[in-house]
């Protein structure tokens, strides 16, 4: 059987059309990006984005295919580590959200997910680790920042 890789309205209504899906994040210092990543995805990808806020002024209407669930994280409704009674921290919401994301998520040895990381380092660098370590996904897997430098071999 050959699968066709072509992405248009015929394509991706097919049953047999392959869908791969994504998981992209992305914070309030990375809303240009996300969009300009969202606006090259095919109508027909499959995934989660999770975008971490500092409050609710920042939630904006965001473009992203029909099948994609976007999640707006906003830090002022959250607290920060469980019992410590301090306010949310940059990163840390969408680290959480993600993390337990991927724990139900990511269960296939075969799976093909596509991540995409374009919030702020602190989140970025859990993310990674927990995906890495926890999840055994390959460094080369994830694409993130260059500028931070953690998905070169550490």
């Amino acid at each position: 059987m050959t699968e066709t890789t072509e992405h248009n309205a015929s394509a991706c209504r097919a049953s047999r059309h392959t869908r791969v899906q994504h998981l992209i994040t992305a914070d309030e210092t990375s809303l240009a990006d996300l969009e300009a990543l969202l606006a090259t995805l095919p109508i027909c990808s499959t995934g989660r984005v999770f975008i971490e806020i500092p409050d609710a002024s920042w939630q904006a209407e965001i473009s992203a295919p029909a099948r994609m669930v976007v999640t707006w994280l906003d830090r002022s409704l959250r607290s920060g580590a469980p019992g410590s009674g301090r306010a949310c921290v940059s990163g840390q919401a969408v680290a959480r959200a993600v993390t337990a994301w991927a724990d139900e998520m990511l269960c296939a040895d075969d799976d093909h997910t596509r991540i995409h990381l374009l919030g702020g380092y602190l989140g970025t660098a859990d993310i990674i680790d927990h995906l890495t370590e926890r999840r055994g996904i390959p460094l080369a897997a994830i694409n993130a920042p260059e500028r931070f430098g953690l998905t070169t071999a550490r």
